[in-house]
């Protein structure tokens, strides 16, 4: 019996494996260089061929031919199945259509949700602000314990500035700076992450990060150093700030799907609203790390005040012109 599977199995291969050989070496090449990159011959047949080996797969597993030569046609009819259908979209191709397209577009069709996110930032440093000059000691209650430095109310105007400038070696705002993006960074992979649960968690943390950003800038403006401040901040603050309210957008934007499916079911609309938001949260991730290189370059390499306010203020305009008329449809 077993004899007699091994003499069908090689007759069976004997008529086709002239075939299933060609085949092999197209699937190779569409492989190495992409589908385009074949002949119109070897686009044909790779067709044809295809279309053949599934067939003799088909016949094979029927007639119960034996496992090494099923194994053989699965793998090859596997391989010319994603050459023929699989998307033939190269990874530049597929980051070029995401700044050129699909992200922008994605802003634009959750704009209600990113303008919250920026709401809550806006509702929670303007809370920050006025209570800290309501009664210094709201500071502390905002400040994560640890990161002051000596940098609260019972500083000096003369300790806050030579900090700002970095005057006497001191490195005060570096080390707050490395903080601060540490924990902004934290901040947006838990407002999107969280934001599911019924959005809530997602919006008060962002308000929350708004506390802090306000009450420290009132310090400051307080002992007359806010224009120096702001532009210390500016340089990298407006991208990674930004980043933040959009992650608290996508977060918001999956949590409205649990909430407001609508006539869909909560699943789908999850899974729908998911799109999305995942592109939000790749753009916070970029911004994030854009916040980086600036903090990291800009505030060794950039000394003027003025300067930073128009690096920080600038790179946020084009960041908004990106995400407002780029990949537009023309009609």
């Amino acid at each position: 019996m077993e004899n007699a599977i091994l003499i069908r199995s090689a007759r069976f291969r004997e008529e086709r494996e002239a075939d299933w050989a060609r085949l092999e070496q197209i699937v190779a090449v569409a492989e190495k260089r992409g589908i385009h990159s074949l002949s119109y011959d070897d686009a044909r047949d790779l067709a044809t061929l295809y279309r053949q080996a599934a067939n003799s797969l088909s016949v094979a597993r029927e007639i119960s031919l034996d496992k090494a030569l099923l194994r053989y046609l699965e793998a090859l009819t596997a391989r010319a199945y994603l050459a023929v259908y699989a998307p033939q979209e190269r990874l530049g191709g597929l980051v070029s259509r995401f700044f050129l397209k699909s992200a922008p577009q994605a802003m634009r069709r959750s704009a209600i949700f990113i303008l919250l996110g920026f709401l809550a930032m806006g509702l929670g440093a303007l809370a920050g602000y006025l209570l800290y000059f309501e009664d210094p000691a709201w500071y502390n209650v905002f400040m994560p314990a640890g990161l002051a430095g000596g940098r609260g109310p019972e500083a000096s105007t003369e300790f806050l500035r030579r900090v700002i400038y970095q005057e006497g070696g001191h490195d005060g705002l570096g080390a707050f700076a490395t903080f601060l993006f540490s924990h902004n960074t934290r901040i947006a992979i838990f407002v999107f992450g969280l934001g599911v649960f019924a959005c809530a968690p997602a919006f008060l943390l962002t308000f929350y990060n708004g506390l802090i950003f306000g009450a420290f800038y009132a310090l400051h403006v307080e002992r007359g150093l806010g224009w120096d401040i702001a532009g210390w901040l500016s340089i990298h603050g407006v991208t990674e700030l930004s980043a933040i309210c959009i992650a608290c957008g996508g977060g918001l934007k999956l949590g409205s799907a649990v909430l407001f499916p609508g006539q869909r079911l909560r699943g789908e609309a999850l899974r729908q609203e998911g799109k999305d938001a995942v592109k939000l949260a790749l753009v916070a991730g970029l911004m994030l790390f854009a916040a980086a290189v600036l903090e990291g370059f800009g505030r060794q390499l950039v000394q003027d005040m003025n300067t930073r306010l128009i690096i920080g203020w600038g790179i946020g305009g084009l960041w908004l012109a990106w995400f407002v008329f780029v990949g537009r449809e023309r009609t």
